[in-house]
């Protein structure tokens, strides 16, 4: 990866100002940009000799180069890397693009899961890039738990979100709870952990537990923690988390050679598959801010020379609950992009509360 810090230092003023018009021309057009209609623009007084000697010690610098023999130059991936780290301006949405995006995202008693998928579409219908959004499976508040003997040794667990949604589990009764004793720890967590997320009350029941504050004797609370964290997981695993895929077919839209399809279908695989994305909002839901990823800067890029621009979002307890954000290709305006996603984050706080 390129250090940042001693290539800027490689660069003087007029080298930096011909290194972000290359960019800028390449992210506007996608197109190589040669010396020549450099010199003719109205910032630079400088002969095409003179531009030829510059983009020649950018592309020793590994930052631009070309695409096809005598042609012009275009950003290396490196190169957009230090231009969106070091150089891109970033704009503010308008007040315009904010009511839009207030607009299409909020709803009135929509579930959490219907509000990110609003989410997913409102950003693809934007950018006209591909909106992705990861939720954790234990961001669901509880409403509703009830533990049932099937036998001597297996409880059923059922549990119900603030959606309505119902999921049950099977977990092994090892201390030999009575049914009573069942009913109890149920009747326990819908007084006190209700509107809890499943990870919130099985800290919460710990605390109780070590302070003495518990209602329940030590074997039940062991067999409610048991039945709240068989949802839960500190894995990123495809199975612990809700990925939300909307726009996928703009990948192929955004392609620019036929060529290049056969990449853009390892992308829609990985996508399928969910490991490595996961992996990657995973490693964004830990940043601050918005998190950006350029082509063959990791593995799920590597192939298809896309780009993704995400950041985390929180709920109304300013907790950390998934992903949001776009895939498109590299050639993105980032400068758009950057802020739409930050306010779409900063948004969901309001809409998941």
């Amino acid at each position: 990866m390129i250090d940042k810090k001693s290539k800027l230092l490689d660069l003087d003023d007029r080298s930096r100002i011909i290194f972000k018009k290359i960019v800028e021309e390449y992210l506007n057009t996608g197109t190589p940009i040669g010396s020549r209609t450099i010199s003719q623009m109205d910032q630079f007084d400088l002969s095409a000799a003179s531009i030829r000697n510059v983009m020649h010690d950018l592309e020793s610098l590994g930052l631009i180069y070309s695409p096809h023999i005598s042609s012009g130059r275009i950003p290396t991936e490196g190169g957009l890397r230090l231009f969106v780290d070091a150089m891109l301006e970033i704009g503010s949405l308008t007040d315009i693009d904010q009511a839009v995006i207030k607009q299409q995202a909020m709803a009135n008693n929509m579930s959490i899961e219907d509000a990110l998928t609003k989410a997913s579409e409102m950003l693809s219908g934007l950018t006209n890039y591909t909106g992705v959004v990861s939720v954790n499976k234990d961001a669901k508040y509880i409403k509703h738990i009830e533990f049932v003997s099937l036998d001597k040794t297996k409880v059923l667990v059922i549990l119900v979100d603030e959606d309505g949604n119902v999921e049950n589990r099977i977990i092994d009764n090892s201390e030999g709870l009575t049914a009573s004793s069942l009913a109890a720890a149920g009747n326990y967590l819908n007084h006190h952990m209700r509107g809890f997320t499943l990870n919130e009350a099985i800290k919460r029941i710990e605390i109780d537990l070590s302070e003495k504050k518990n209602e329940l004797d030590r074997e039940t609370a062991s067999l409610l923690t048991q039945g709240l964290a068989s949802w839960t997981s500190s894995n990123y695993k495809k199975d612990d988390k809700i990925l939300i895929v909307k726009g996928a077919s703009n990948l192929i839209s955004n392609i620019e050679v036929n060529e290049d399809l056969d990449r853009i279908k390892h992308l829609f695989q990985d996508l399928e598959d969910k490991k490595e994305i996961m992996q990657l909002l995973g490693m964004a839901e830990k940043a601050e801010g918005v998190r950006i990823f350029i082509g063959s800067e990791n593995k799920l890029f590597s192939l298809s020379g896309s780009s993704m621009v995400v950041a985390p979002y929180q709920n109304e307890k300013k907790q950390v609950i998934g992903v949001l954000g776009v895939i498109g290709p590299t050639r993105m305006n980032y400068g758009r992009i950057i802020p739409m996603v930050n306010y779409t984050a900063e948004l969901m706080k309001k809409i998941l509360g």
